[in-house]
């Protein structure tokens, strides 16, 4: 037997385990504390050294129609996502997530998890699945393979030889995309809910009780996203970073999101829909296009914008967690961005043909309001970048300055959020990620507005298509 089917034959025969919270590392803890307060005492020497140019600057602003024109729209901007945050944190106090149900009323559920070249990781996943408090007559898993050219259906074959009945694999003839194999699995699953689940995602015990609850409390919940936390977060400084930012985009965003019925995303990694709800758009959803291309990304966002579209609430639920990997370099960080930046441009022009309709009952401000904020940080994405050079071409220091300054002031919020929720010393990664994003991510909405009708997953190993 060769070194690798033996060490692979061991690594299949090891307990499952799932560690739900790394212990966080003091030395790089002290790198970034140290890193974050020299940054911001370097932003806050160059704004007042160069306090004075600031108001040349803006001298110079006023004294024509093009830069009067431009700090009006500014201010006008600045005001409306002031009230906005305000309001967001308002609906964040006004949500509470919903409290699991009894055995009893649990609904039948079928797990989708669609994988490819996943390796033993879908294993993993499978495990996690399995190993749930939820009662198993009423608990479906399909699992299927989308054409991997690793060996992921021989991890997937060996999880079914242990869990037998409970799990459900299948493997498609080629590799057709994410979309098609979870079109298969809505096709073949019984279950009154579905739960679509990544295959590099773990689950904790109580997800999917915690997850379907609200379809029982809210007979007009058409789907529930989970909360994503970061698995791979042990080692590399992106992980880390991006952890920070998903308890931000989760446990506050898509819970004031929640409070409004309007979660505008359910997530790949972890979300439950509606059986009535799946079929009633389907068909539309497999056969979608955009710009006479078919639609091989994004599918957790469409499903999600097809569904607020019936007039159906979509919720969060704060306790249904789900840990997943992120990728820990630059590379594959900004082609996620890609991907889900071109998402957001092909969804948001979907949702304006419908949200200014009488499209449910009751009130519609919400909705609006959340689809008026994403399309609104689209659309500047352009000015924003051209003020951006600009502004480093005539005033280089006093940029480096106050974008060092609104860096600390606008990610302190998250720092103590996460602090508040989680463990400050990790929090800080918080300014990390804001400092990269700034600087080294800026691009990717304008990117994606130029290149949204392409194809391609892109960081799966398949190549992009125009």
């Amino acid at each position: 037997m060769s070194k690798r089917s033996s060490s692979t034959k061991q690594s299949r025969t090891n307990k499952f385990t799932f560690n739900s919270k790394p212990k966080p590392h003091n030395f790089h803890n002290k790198i970034v504390l140290f890193s974050t307060f020299l940054l911001i005492s370097i932003g806050i020497y160059f704004f007042y050294v160069f306090f004075n140019d600031f108001e040349k600057f803006n001298a110079d602003r006023k004294s024509t129609t093009l830069g009067l024109t431009f700090m009006t729209v500014a201010l006008g901007l600045f005001i409306y996502k002031a009230a906005f945050f305000i309001y967001t944190i308002y609906n964040y106090f006004k949500y509470k997530p919903v409290a699991s149900v009894s055995d009893k009323e649990l609904p039948t559920v079928t797990v989708i998890v669609p994988a490819y070249n996943e390796g033993k990781q879908v294993w993993d996943t499978l495990m996690s699945l399995e190993a749930s408090n939820y009662p198993k007559e009423k608990l479906q898993i399909l699992s299927i393979d989308d054409g991997s050219v690793d060996d992921t259906w021989e991890w997937m074959q060996d999880a079914k030889d242990k869990l037998g009945s409970r799990l459900e694999i299948l493997q498609q003839p080629e590799n057709k995309g994410k979309r098609h194999a979870l079109y298969r699995g809505f096709n073949l699953g019984n279950g009154d809910i579905f739960v679509t689940v990544d295959s590099d995602s773990i689950v904790t015990e109580d997800t999917l009780r915690n997850l379907v609850s609200p379809f029982v409390k809210d007979e007009n919940c058409g789907a529930v996203a989970g909360n994503i936390r970061v698995l791979n977060n042990k080692k590399e400084m992106l992980p880390k970073m991006l952890d920070v930012s998903f308890v931000m985009s989760f446990e506050f965003v898509r819970s004031a999101e929640s409070n409004l019925n309007s979660v505008l995303c359910t997530p790949g990694a972890l979300a439950a829909y509606s059986r009535t709800a799946v079929f009633n758009c389907l068909p539309e959803w497999i056969n979608q296009t955009f710009m006479g291309q078919p639609s091989d990304i994004g599918e957790d966002r469409a499903l999600t914008n097809m569904i607020l579209k019936q007039g159906k609430h979509v919720l969060f639920q704060k306790d249904a967690v789900a840990y997943t990997n992120v990728p820990d370099q630059y590379l594959g960080l900004y082609k996620m961005f890609i991907r889900w930046g071109r998402s957001n441009v092909r969804e948001n022009i979907a949702m304006s043909k419908y949200v200014f309709t009488n499209f449910k009952a009751g009130s519609k401000f919400g909705s609006r309001l959340l689809f008026l904020s994403q399309a609104s940080r689209i659309i500047m994405s352009y000015p924003f970048v051209l003020f951006m050079l600009f502004f480093v071409l005539t005033h280089p220091l006093l940029f480096l300055g106050s974008t060092l300054l609104s860096i600390l002031v606008f990610s302190t919020f998250s720092v103590l959020f996460f602090g508040y929720r989680y463990e400050i010393k990790e929090a800080v990664w918080a300014y990390t990620y804001s400092i990269v994003y700034t600087f080294a991510l800026f691009w990717i909405t304008p990117y994606a507005i130029a290149t949204a009708s392409r194809r391609g997953w892109l960081t799966r190993g398949l190549p992009e298509k125009k």
